[in-house]
């Protein structure tokens, strides 16, 4: 009965592992729609994609509302995109990956695979992290600003999850004391007791004797 409900610890980690990892990618994401939607920061590409039509803008002395529809004549979708890139969503989900299985190997394997393993397969997920960043700012994607906001949010949730969640995976349940070693124990002590009881009353008797002779 106990065998069949026995799950491997390894299998039961792995689980774990995953759905706080998942888990962290959704609160990334909403982060950075969140921010998104706040601060609709445009990107370096804005108006190869919006086509403004300057004919329509009429621009004058005089200040007046120009709608989007009448200032771009570019696609719709494009332009929205274009219109939410603080911070930068790749950036972001990139370094909170890398962080985070960075530290969770350094925190769950250690040393126990080499001095140097453990280190630098986590500095090179970093580094790869870090390199996307910087490619999309090489391919005018996102401006500078835009990457490093991104990449704060997204390494700072995984060190939140790592160091308040990863860091129990470690930790082993407390074997608690079986009931066959209680009764051993009970009865050591109740042995003591009625050793202790016995040489009282040797002693008693000695005294009583010695006083009668």
């Amino acid at each position: 009965m106990g065998d069949c409900c026995y799950v491997n610890p390894m299998v039961r980690r792995t689980f774990r592992f995953l759905g706080v990892y998942v888990f962290g990618l959704f609160a990334t994401d909403i982060f950075v729609n969140a921010g998104q939607l706040v601060t609709g920061s445009l990107a370096p590409y804005f108006l190869s994609v919006c086509q403004p039509n300057y004919t329509a803008l009429s621009c004058q002395d005089t200040v007046h509302f120009v709608s989007q529809s009448d200032a771009c004549t570019g696609d719709p979708d494009d332009i929205m995109r274009a219109r939410k890139t603080f911070p930068s969503k790749e950036a972001a989900l990139s370094l909170y990956t890398a962080v985070y299985l960075a530290m969770y190997i350094m925190s769950c394997i250690g040393s126990s695979g080499g001095r140097l393993t453990g280190p630098l397969f986590s500095l090179s997920l970093v580094s790869l992290a870090v390199l996307t960043g910087i490619n999309r700012v090489a391919e005018y994607r996102n401006h500078w600003s835009d990457i490093i906001a991104g990449q704060v949010i997204g390494g700072a949730i995984a060190v939140f999850l790592v160091a308040f969640v990863v860091q129990y995976f470690k930790k082993r349940p407390v074997i608690p004391q079986s009931p066959s070693d209680e009764g051993t124990a009970n009865t050591d002590e109740a042995s003591l007791q009625m050793n202790h009881t016995v040489e009282t009353s040797n002693k008693y008797i000695a005294a009583q004797v010695k006083y009668t002779c």
